[in-house]
């Protein structure tokens, strides 16, 4: 009996030793959420191989998977990633991409994410989503992002605002598909009592057919609506 243990004891450590000094198989990318890629599975591979060169000859037990996971953090495109080991030395990362929901059309040219952060447009992918204009600063997103959201999230915006625009004094404004009227939101406060006010004007001049006859929709005074004629 005691030699039997000891036996299955030493086979024990000899797989283990084995299994560490196995070297890393060619990493396998999942994404989760979206099918859009935004980023590839190559430019994950690549992101994880520039850590280590030659990855595929790394034994498994020098390998830090706490580097590689902020690795992929870092990058730009990317939410959140796991990175783990498979038994048999497959190198895995799961890889959630950030969502975009804005995208600015400045001097430069970037998206603003669901978290209000910026993101890198993309090469493989350009996400529809409503345009950025004016006087927008990277470390400055709050009005914009809000409104963003806004648009996002509610299916009368999502159908009409195709852009959102921001002065120098950070005052918004919005344009809708085939009307050539400005909406003036003015600041990001009681956004949604602006938004419902939009909803009701705007049901009401379409049954009237009197859209096109408006510049300006000004929406920033609390429960006030005014309209200036063309």
């Amino acid at each position: 009996m005691i030699l039997l243990l000891g036996l299955v004891t030493f086979l024990c450590a000899f797989a283990s030793g084995r299994n560490a000094k196995r070297n890393i198989v060619k990493p396998k990318i999942k994404f989760l959420g979206e099918n859009n890629l935004f980023i590839t599975s190559e430019n994950v591979s690549k992101l994880l191989i520039q850590n280590y060169v030659g990855l595929e000859n790394v034994p498994k037990e020098t390998l830090d998977l706490n580097v590689l996971e902020n690795t992929l953090k870092s990058n730009a495109m990317i939410k959140s990633a796991e990175v783990y080991l498979a038994v048999n030395g497959t190198l895995k990362a799961n890889v959630e991409q950030k969502t975009p929901i804005a995208r600015v059309n400045t001097n430069v040219s970037y998206y603003i994410d669901t978290d209000g952060e910026y993101m890198p447009l993309s090469s493989n992918f350009s996400a529809r989503v409503p345009f950025v204009t004016g006087y927008v600063e990277k470390n400055n997103l709050k009005g914009v992002h809000t409104v963003a959201q806004k648009v996002m999230n509610d299916d009368f915006l999502k159908t009409h605002v195709f852009e959102i625009h921001q002065d120098q004094n950070h005052k918004l404004y919005l344009k809708l598909r085939q009307c050539d009227f400005m909406v003036k939101l003015g600041d990001i406060n009681f956004i949604e009592r602006k938004i419902n006010n939009l909803k009701a004007f705007y049901k009401k001049s379409s049954k009237e057919k009197t859209l096109n006859q408006y510049s300006v929709v000004n929406l920033q005074f609390e429960n006030q609506v005014i309209c200036t004629k063309i």
